[in-house]
């Protein structure tokens, strides 16, 4: 274990105690904890609906699903269809989007905030585009007054990646609910840990009514009698049991995973409150740091981890800073993907980048993060804050 790792777990007796109740009753597959972690995670979140699945990634690829079998005309997405990105996300961001065959159009990111540059992301708008993926970056909220107002009144489908932003907020309303649905991730590393897990949520019951089938083999066993991909189901279980409307997939999460998010979901707020106090040290502490930028909170940050860039003019180099930082015990990982676009499998996806990727190269060649957790850190700051050439 390193002294200053990237991610603990926040699990104690209340933990423990919910798989145990599933052990008790025997039902370990998605069940009624599953249904009661999602009625919870909907009133945090301030959502109509939330569904569950097997992890964050699942989340993006039902969303994008979603999106391909609605029959909203206004929020439908076709093959060929153009979706904007940033070139900073983890790869599952982009991936569904590919096997839906959208066209990925990439945009560079902001070098402060780390999120979408908002102007080269109002210039690569075009009258081909139909939706915009935002990502809140390692916590951190994209400014949504200000991409409502590069939308305007054009019809582009919102949705949201906010895996690595459970809890933050903008205007005092949660991230991952600006959009038409939102995902969130709860692996190990995340806010709140389910062993592996993720969620959508939405306020549109037809989407959500999709999720639920297309989370489980598209068929309509899951579905309420009255629902908005069938009409109305038969009373009988027996003809319900195998009767497939989508060409959906296997994403449910286990009952334990259900569990485990309802004893999580309850501990989140002091998680974050414990995130946004290390968060405030970490602003203050590095703001004017003569080898390293930092990260610039908008909105409120939950703070997932912390971002530094080294300066150019230092005359370090990145292998040089992490080596040393290995030896006081950092455990360090790059930016999430750094500059995606870079990445070879693109040659097997259709897109186009708007202009360079200026900033995301920048982070891909001089940034890394660092853990931030729910308990005191301030000793981790202090060894940064002090850090020189």
């Amino acid at each position: 274990m390193s002294r200053f790792p990237l991610a603990t777990s926040s699990w104690d007796e209340a933990e423990r105690a919910a798989l145990q109740r599933v052990i008790d009753s025997d039902r370990f597959s998605m069940g009624p904890e599953v249904a009661a972690f999602e009625a919870e995670f909907a009133r945090f979140t301030g959502s109509r609906h939330a569904v569950m699945v097997n992890s964050g990634s699942s989340a993006n690829l039902a969303m994008v699903a979603a999106l391909r079998y609605t029959q909203n005309p206004a929020l439908r997405l076709m093959p060929g269809d153009e979706v904007i990105v940033p070139a900073v996300s983890w790869s599952t961001t982009f991936f569904p989007l590919h096997q839906y065959g959208l066209h990925l159009k990439f945009v560079d990111i902001d070098r402060e905030t780390l999120n979408y540059d908002l102007a080269a992301l109002a210039g690569a708008i075009t009258e081909r585009t139909r939706a915009i993926m935002v990502v809140n970056l390692l916590g951190n909220p994209n400014d949504f007054d200000a991409l409502r107002a590069i939308i305007g009144e054009r019809n582009i489908v919102l949705i949201e990646d906010n895996c690595e932003s459970m809890g933050a907020t903008f205007g005092g309303r949660e991230c991952g609910t600006f959009g038409v649905m939102g995902t969130f991730s709860t692996f190990f590393s995340h806010h709140i840990s389910t062993m592996e897990g993720g969620l959508i949520v939405t306020d549109d019951e037809e989407l959500y009514h999709i999720l639920l089938a297309l989370r489980a083999h598209g068929w309509t066993r899951n579905l309420p009698k009255f629902n908005r991909v069938t009409g109305e189901k038969s009373d009988d279980p027996f003809e319900e049991s195998f009767r497939f409307v989508l060409p959906g997939y296997n994403l449910r999460p286990l009952e334990m995973s259900g569990a485990l998010g309802r004893a999580q979901l309850a501990k989140l707020p002091r998680l974050i409150d414990g995130r946004r106090a290390n968060g405030a040290l970490w602003q203050q502490a590095m703001a004017d740091h003569p080898l390293f930028s930092i990260q610039r909170e908008t909105g409120e940050s939950s703070w997932f981890g912390f971002s530094l860039v080294l300066r150019p003019e230092t005359g370090l180099t990145r292998r040089e800073v992490l080596a040393r930082l290995d030896t006081l015990g950092f455990e360090t990982r790059p930016i999430v993907s750094g500059n995606f676009t870079k990445n070879p499998v693109l040659r097997l996806m259709d897109h186009s980048l708007r202009g360079p990727m200026t900033h995301a190269e920048e982070i891909d060649l001089n940034g890394f993060f660092i853990g931030n957790h729910h308990y005191d850190i301030r000793d981790a700051i202090g060894i940064l804050a002090g850090f020189r050439a």
